[in-house]
């Protein structure tokens, strides 16, 4: 019930943060409670993690929060890497990105509002470009001193070659392992690895057949990130939107709905940077709907602005 849910959450939380904040995790939790007799149409929870204002881990407010300096984002002018990268800068970090196209580094249209498609241009943002395959570009990257690392390539395979996932993402590994560089978040794809059976019929179909060559690619992926010894989180998003960010990102266990992108970049670029989240070594499937939400709280409060 309510009480068991609660007990074991605020088992996880400091003392002084259960004192400061029962009454309104207590809410939380019956609010979400509420939320998930909807949601329970769609699928079934597999676990649970909610961000709000009474227990958010937001970097600066948080000591449970890496004390993050360089994000290093790979495949950086990719829909869902522009978001990553626009998301990290607009938290204050430092972005190192690569791609083989460095004029398509834009304001994503997620986040971006009205800037949407202008070029990104940051002060703590260095574009380097190069590709993935190529190990002297992965290692310019890492001439910096990075923190956490995330990978969101894509592309078609006849325009990128069959392993071009693979190939690449066992580059960026050999690199981080080199450097010590521990923390790393890989997007795949609903139906990549043991999820096949949360992805939509349809979409099964197409696995099958057109995106085969590409989802062998992802699964090979995945296993190379596995193997890899490092502080992994491979996200699994179901199908992707260029919406805004909703703030509201459910880990589900069941069939994927659609994310936009924006939530998706949120979801990664904590998984690089919060120290105990609660999915290193796993892959969720991520969507936004079904599942038990996990709530990203930007208000001025949880920033450290108020």
């Amino acid at each position: 019930g309510i009480l068991s849910i609660y007990t074991s959450y605020i088992s996880h939380l400091r003392p002084e943060t259960v004192k400061v904040s029962t009454m309104r995790v207590f809410l939380q939790l019956f609010l979400g409670l509420s939320a998930a007799c909807v949601a329970l149409s769609f699928t079934l929870p597999s676990t649970s993690f909610v961000r709000g204002n009474a227990v958010s881990t937001e970097k600066f407010s948080s000591s449970s929060a890496l004390c993050m300096k360089t994000i290093a984002v790979i495949g950086a002018s990719g829909l869902t890497a522009q978001e990553c990268v626009y998301q990290a800068l607009k938290d204050g970090d430092k972005v190192i990105g690569l791609t083989r196209n460095a004029a398509n580094v834009v304001i994503p249209k997620g986040s971006g509002g009205d800037d949407a498609g202008k070029p990104l241009t940051d002060p703590n943002l260095t574009v380097i470009g190069g590709s993935v395959t190529n190990p002297a570009d992965v290692a310019k990257v890492f001439e910096n001193d990075i923190d956490g690392v995330i990978i969101a390539l894509g592309g078609k395979t006849a325009d990128v070659g069959d392993t071009m996932l693979t190939d690449g993402t066992k580059l960026v590994i050999d690199a981080m392992k080199e450097k010590g560089v521990k923390r790393l978040a890989v997007v795949t794809s609903i139906g990549a690895g043991d999820s096949k059976d949360q992805a939509p019929f349809f979409f099964k179909i197409l696995m099958a057949t057109a995106m085969k060559k590409i989802f062998n690619d992802k699964n090979n992926q995945e296993a190379a990130v596995v193997a890899s010894g490092l502080d992994y989180c491979i996200v699994r998003p179901g199908g992707l939107t260029v919406d805004a960010p909703t703030g509201v990102i459910n880990v589900i266990e069941g069939e994927a709905g659609s994310i936009s992108r924006a939530d998706v970049a949120t979801f990664c670029i904590d998984a690089v940077s919060v120290d105990d989240f609660p999915y290193i070594g796993k892959a969720p499937c991520i969507s936004s709907v079904g599942g038990t939400s996990w709530v990203k709280d930007r208000s001025k409060a949880a920033r450290g602005e108020m």
